[in-house]
């Protein structure tokens, strides 16, 4: 059948579900890098880019934030299928021209799938959708700037203006942004951060003083024991598994807890060894703990409960650096059993095995992802982790620590260099000493609350740097009416993709040169910087030509686009630093903690590690000056009959947002997209079969509208009873806007309640007025329940 949504582009008929892979990697990936890479970039320009990718003088993954090995230890191929796929992406042949825009109107480019769309090529030159206009058409690059800028003074309130910022931009571009941005007089800073980690930003720096990983790749290889929960690696960051194969190797055992058993915590089969080419490949997880979803907080304090039981706890550590113990002690103590297996879906058998590893483990990694993220009790669930590191004194010791697996490239760097609606007093401090104006001190809105003010009026212009803000949005379609309420929308590209088809009354798209290219400005030769998911800063420097001769850098388009807004105000040398990013970096090294020294230090192969003290010292930067015990009681989300829990997932041909293809292989999903994965016994339960097509469901009580996503195909799969799993962006539109995480504000993609029905039973349309009758009284509920709080 082909679809009627955002999917035109391939025929689900042609979908073929295969037995899923058992093992990841291998030389399946070896072959699927290249003939991507050949396909897009041909042979020349896949030697000059993949050869130099994340190498010490190369330029560095714009994909995930997996650390880098050190110099001298990193293979000849330092990269992943994914890695590879994203690289080809960038650096094709293929161009969309003034030409392409003048073919394919707003209307008909809305009607292609998010692949298409991204098969289109490099975008070669500013375009303009002028108010009325069906098409983009390309405009000069001043006018582009003048145009910007006179809708920015033109505001009642800097207030009004959303300035969004994606995980790719550099960190030279983003302390430039955030500059502009509070020079003019704003906190309205969202990012990617506040849809993925922002509920681990505020655990961690609520817990330990600062939100970011407290472990080294020299700690993941001492290890002796990982922690993976909630993540993905095989797909979501694949490098990951040649560090889990160095500490198999180095003796660690590995634990695995995740709802999905999938193929990278199985077997690792490297594509850099021989083992791994020909070979039986590495073994990972010594065990693993199908947890239902939304089970994690229950499951960690039944870890505490017997760790306490067992005396399996570093008293010394407790007592000289941390407070709270005695409360969260009695707290785990007096747990309901009951309540925690039939929340996990875990026997008490099961979870006393896992918890034994912990106790005969004297240094554990623990690592996660968006799988503990993206809750209503998100902060809690990782709190809780943070309980179990330092009952067992595993935080600022070799083999230690907690490892938060940043999703996209640079989104820790861009926090670091200000990239935050809700900055730190310091930071806002000595940005005003570094550049003689009082920055705005109230904090601004995040991405969801920016989708909330453009919905109602408040908020009247927008800026992405860099992403895809509608389709890495919660509530697409309300996100997407949101948006088109605004007077301008801006967006600062390398390709095409759903997002400039969402138009304020004026679109702007402005190509960038992306990570692949070389970049010269007056000055001479720049290269940029990053920041990985160990809070390791090394330099990137691009090989390729650029894609056009009107392409401009991330730098260049902002520090422009800030003097056609705020000129010359308080002073700031904004062609300065677009001449030369040195500038830049010897702002951040007097404004940014630990960047002391950062034009020497960023210079050196690898560059340098920012200062952590829970890591460094074992001190704690928190309001008490010591790490925090938290008690939380545990939520159990209340799931009416003939519904499951949703989490949306990545396949393993895409990488967040951009869909390379349409292979899911270690799943054994080929040549389609819109499957839904649901245990065999809820299928018959449900009264379907593997293989019907089928509409979903949900109803989000707050604001009474039911959002549905049409035309999915069941597919039979080993995951819990009552959790389901399908990929995003096909699925965002199920996840309310008003859904989200207490305490972070982060949509809470991981746990959605849905119903399911034939399809085609209901509107295609799914009416937000639509009542309970309309959409079937006997199977879906008025109103999706609210977690509820047991002790």
């Amino acid at each position: 059948m082909r679809h009627t949504d955002e999917e035109r582009d391939y025929d689900e008929a042609d979908l073929e579900v295969r037995p899923p892979k058992d093992h990841a990697a291998g030389p399946t990936a070896v072959a699927v890098s290249m003939k991507r890479a050949l396909e897009h970039m041909g042979v020349v320009r896949t030697a000059e880019t993949l050869l130099q990718l994340n190498q010490a003088e190369g330029f560095d993954c714009m994909s995930c934030a997996w650390p880098d090995p050190e110099p001298g230890h990193r293979h000849a191929a330092e990269f992943c299928e994914n890695g590879a796929k994203a690289v080809a992406e960038e650096a094709t042949r293929d161009r969309a021209t003034p030409e392409f825009f003048a073919r394919h109107s707003i209307a008909e480019l809305d009607c292609h799938s998010e692949h298409w769309l991204g098969q289109q090529g490099r975008i070669t030159h500013p375009m303009v959708k002028r108010p009325g206009g069906t098409h983009y058409e390309p405009i000069e690059w001043d006018e582009a700037f003048t145009l910007i800028g006179d809708q920015l003074n033109a505001l009642d309130s800097p207030d009004e203006a959303i300035f969004y910022t994606s995980g790719r931009a550099s960190n030279e571009a983003a302390f430039a942004y955030q500059l502009f941005v509070r020079a003019f007089g704003t906190n309205n800073l969202p990012d990617c951060s506040n849809m993925c980690h922002e509920s681990t930003s505020i655990a961690l720096q609520e817990s330990i003083g600062i939100g970011k990983a407290s472990v080294t790749m020299d700690d993941v290889y001492q290890a002796k024991l990982i922690v993976l929960q909630g993540q993905n690696p095989g797909t979501n960051h694949p490098r990951m598994l040649s560090a889990l194969e160095k500490a198999k190797q180095n003796g660690a055992k590995i634990l695995s807890i995740n709802p999905l058993r999938e193929a990278g915590l199985v077997n690792f089969k490297n594509p850099q060894t021989p083992r791994g080419m020909v070979g039986p490949g590495t073994d990972l997880s010594d065990m693993h703990l199908p947890i239902a979803l939304n089970g994690d907080l229950a499951l960690l304090q039944a870890f505490g409960s017997l760790l306490v039981e067992w005396d399996a706890l570093d008293q010394e550590f407790i007592d000289q650096h941390t407070i709270g113990f005695e409360l969260w002690k009695q707290h785990v103590t007096d747990i309901d059993w009951d309540v925690v297996t039939r929340t996990t879906g875990l026997s008490r058998e099961q979870i006393t095995d896992a918890a034994r590893l912990l106790r005969d483990s004297d240094a554990t990694v623990f690592c996660w992802a968006m799988g503990l993220t993206q809750h209503h009790n998100s902060v809690a669930i990782i709190k809780e982790v943070t309980n179990i590191a330092l009952a067992q004194g595993n935080i600022g010791k070799p083999g230690a620590g907690l490892l938060p697996v940043r999703g996209h490239s640079n989104v820790q760097g861009d926090r670091t260099m200000g990239i935050w609606e809700r900055p730190p007093r310091h930071f806002l401090d000595a940005l005003a000493k570094e550049f003689d104006f009082d920055p705005p001190r109230e904090n601004g809105y995040d991405t969801v609350d920016s989708i909330r003010a453009m919905r109602d009026g408040k908020a009247h212009f927008f800026l992405g740097l860099g992403g895809n803000f509608v389709q890495a949005a919660p509530d697409t379609d309300v996100t997407a009416a949101a948006l088109r309420k605004t007077r301008m929308t801006v967006h600062i590209s390398t390709k095409i993709n759903r997002s400039h088809l969402v138009c304020g009354d004026t679109a702007l798209i402005l190509p960038t040169k992306g990570r692949t290219e070389q970049d010269v400005q007056a000055g001479g030769p720049q290269f940029i910087s990053v920041e990985d998911s160990t809070c390791s800063v090394h330099a990137s420097r691009g090989p390729l030509k650029p894609a056009s001769p009107h392409l401009d850098s991330e730098v260049g388009i902002v520090t422009r686009i800030a003097e056609a807004t705020i000129g010359d105000r308080y002073g700031l040398e904004w062609k300065k630093m677009r001449d030369d990013y040195a500038n830049i970096r010897l702002h951040i090294s007097r404004v940014v903690p630990g960047c002391e020294g950062y034009e020497v230090n960023v210079r050196r192969p690898g560059g340098f590690v920012l200062p952590h003290p829970p890591r460094d010292s074992r001190t704690f930067p928190t309001h008490s000056g010591r790490a925090e015990f938290a008690v939380s009681p545990i939520e159990v989300l209340q799931v009416p009959p003939r519904h499951v829990i949703l989490q949306t997932i990545r396949s393993h041909d895409q990488f967040n947002t951009t869909i390379y293809g349409l292979s899911d292989r270690y799943r054994g999903i080929e040549g389609g997209r819109r499957v839904i994965f649901l245990h065999r016994d809820d299928i018959a339960a449900l009264g379907f079969d593997d293989g019907d097509m089928v509409d979903l469901f949900t109803h989000w009580a707050e604001d009474d509208r039911v959002r549905c996503a049409h035309d999915f195909r069941i597919v039979e799969y080993d995951t819990p009873r009552g959790s389901a799993a399908a990929y995003y962006p096909e699925t965002n539109p199920l996840v309310p806007l008003d859904s989200t995480a207490a305490g972070s504000n982060c949509p809470t993609s991981k746990s959605v309640v849905v119903s399911l029905e034939h399809a085609g039973k209901y509107s295609a349309e799914c009416p937000p007025e639509a009542s309970q009758d309309e959409v079937g009284s006997d199977r879906f509920h008025k109103s999706t329940p609210q977690p509820k709080h047991l002790s």
